[in-house]
């Protein structure tokens, strides 16, 4: 297991979802560089210290005996890391505040660190809500290593958090430090809400869900073709975003059950919200989670899934092939899968080494939508 030795601690780390001889490591440059610059500024001890963004749970548990941390972020899965990696290092689960992105920090703080995230609509969300809990001087200090670091992030930080200073390159990674400056709070642009003709919804989507001002070419693609009359069927909307694809199988199949799972936080305060204002009262089961792990077996007798093809700005199939093999475990023998994706990642292959039956259900120019059955 890889150890990461920084300026405030030496830790063993994993990433989430753990894989078998996995790759990538829970930490990188851009976490040494933060650290580095904050075991310069000499703080002293007990002060809050925030972090957002934080993978894995590096940059917060590194800090642990030295400061008071809380740690703030988007992701089920971080969190899930997070947990891990505490009780790894060998702290208690309860030994830091853990703030999931969408809920209302508390109190002042007198530092925070940030890893700038793959989606800028969620930084800037996040300092939007910061700004009422920081006092004139205090330093934001964002991270990232330079290939993920737009432009955008140093002008977010300039416009709500104040003046801004790059620092140079340290093994390919950079830190911008804004310091706060007392201005009039900022009125969030977020959530978004777009419309659908057909069926006539709106959607609320809270900041850092995907595509957020439109319904997302695949999704669109794989409305018109979800299965229907599925009676009382049990149907999970894996990786539900902000939601759609539950909704819509709900509105067409007004006697069946659902379950609507997504890791990001936002992004099921967005189902909640849309399943709410579609279906009223109607029971569903919405939660963040690592995808359908945890559900029973058998329990399940239909999965619709648009699946992820990246892990914050690490590009790939594991995830998706991981949602497949949940699936399988949850569906009852003769249960299906409906997925959509683009043609090129060859998710017919795929499925067919877990599934005994794999068809094309329908195909754009772009996607395909197949069925799996177990």
């Amino acid at each position: 297991m890889p150890r990461f030795a920084n300026a405030f601690a030496q830790l063993e780390l994993v990433r989430q979802p753990e894989m078998a001889n996995e790759p990538l490591y829970a930490f990188d440059a851009a976490d040494d560089y933060l650290l580095s610059q904050l075991a310069e500024r000499n703080l002293p001890d007990g002060q809050r210290v925030l972090v957002l963004n934080d993978g894995f749970g590096t940059l917060a548990i590194s800090l642990l005996g030295r400061f008071d941390v809380t740690s703030s972020g988007d992701s089920y899965l971080g969190a899930l890391a997070l947990g891990k990696n505490l009780g790894l290092n060998g702290h208690a689960f309860d030994a830091l505040a853990v703030v999931p992105a969408n809920a209302p920090l508390q109190g002042a703080f007198d530092h925070v660190l940030v890893r700038v995230p793959k989606t800028l609509a969620l930084l800037e969300d996040q300092l939007i809500r910061l700004q009422a809990h920081l006092r004139p001087g205090t330093q934001v200090v964002a991270g990232a290593m330079i290939k993920h670091l737009p432009r955008a992030a140093g002008d977010l930080l300039e416009q709500y958090i104040g003046p801004v200073q790059a620092s140079l390159a340290v093994k390919k990674a950079r830190l911008l430090t804004a310091t706060f400056e007392p201005r009039e709070p900022a009125r969030s642009p977020y959530p978004t809400r777009y419309r659908l003709d057909a069926p006539a919804l709106e959607l609320i989507n809270h900041a850092n869900v995907f595509c957020r001002d439109g319904l997302d070419i695949g999704t669109r693609a794989f409305l018109p073709h979800l299965p229907r009359n599925l009676g009382g069927a049990r149907v999970a909307d894996l990786g539900c975003g902000n939601g759609v694809l539950g909704i819509v199988s709900a509105l067409n199949n007004p006697d069946a059950h659902y379950t609507l799972v997504d890791e990001s936080f936002m992004a099921v305060q967005s189902a909640r919200e849309n399943w709410a204002a579609a279906l009223g009262e109607r029971p569903a089961d919405i939660r963040p989670g690592d995808g359908l792990a945890g559900q029973p077996a058998g329990s399940l007798d239909v999965v619709l899934c648009n699946p992820p093809f990246h892990q914050q700005q690490v590009v790939g199939d594991f995830l998706a092939w991981r949602m497949f093999q949940q699936a399988r475990e949850a569906l009852v023998p003769g249960g299906a899968l409906y997925i959509v994706g683009n043609r090129h990642l060859g998710y017919h292959t795929k499925l067919a080494r877990l599934y005994r039956g794999v068809e094309q259900v329908a195909a754009t120019p772009k996607f395909v939508i197949l069925r799996a059955r177990k």
